[in-house]
């Protein structure tokens, strides 16, 4: 799980930066849902972990969904998308 939500976290980032593109500002109304779901995936897989087990590739995921998902609405809010 903690591995999704480290794949998931690189493709809510890789969304993010597309919606810094000039004229591809609305791509963050797909994207911020999408980090939004890998955040709750993240949590998840941070929680769960086994006490033994490793929670780095989780951890990482967290933060980069969170950073998309706060970017992202920046963005939204800068470009005039969120009213």
């Amino acid at each position: 799980m903690q591995f999704l939500s480290l794949i998931w976290g690189i493709l809510a980032v890789v969304g993010m930066l597309i919606g810094f593109i000039p004229c591809l500002g609305a791509y963050n109304w797909i994207n911020i849902p999408f980090a939004a779901v890998g955040l709750i995936i993240s949590i998840i897989s941070v929680v769960n972990a086994n006490p033994g087990e490793s929670k780095g590739s989780g951890t990482a995921g967290l933060i980069m969904c969170l950073g998309a998902l706060i970017f992202g609405a920046i963005r939204l809010a800068i470009g005039g998308g969120i009213f």
